[in-house]
C-alpha cells in the first residue's frame, strides 16, 4: 500500500472527527436551549403554585367560619320545623 492511501485514510478520519464534533456541539446547544426553557417553565409553575397556596391559606379560615355558620343555620331551621 502506498503512503498516499494512508494519508487519505488519515484525512478522512480527521474529517469524520470534525463532523462528529460539530454534530455533538449542535446537539449540546439544542439540549441547553431545552433545559433553559424547562427551567423557565418550572419557575412559572412554582409562582402559580405559590399564589394558589396563598389563596388556599387565606380561604381556609373563611371556609371554617362558613361551615360553622351553615351548621348554626341548620340548627335554627331544624328548631323551627
Amino acid at each position: 500500500m502506498s503512503l498516499t492511501f494512508f494519508q487519505s485514510l488519515s484525512a478522512i478520519d480527521t474529517a469524520c472527527w470534525v463532523a462528529c464534533f460539530w454534530w455533538m456541539h449542535r446537539i449540546s446547544k439544542r439540549q441547553d436551549a431545552l433545559l433553559k426553557e424547562l427551567r423557565e417553565q418550572a419557575g412559572r409553575i412554582e409562582e402559580v403554585s405559590n399564589a394558589e397556596h396563598e389563596l388556599v391559606r387565606e380561604m381556609h379560615p373563611k371556609v371554617a367560619s362558613i361551615q360553622s355558620d351553615i351548621a348554626e343555620v341548620n340548627e335554627a331551621v331544624k328548631v323551627k320545623d
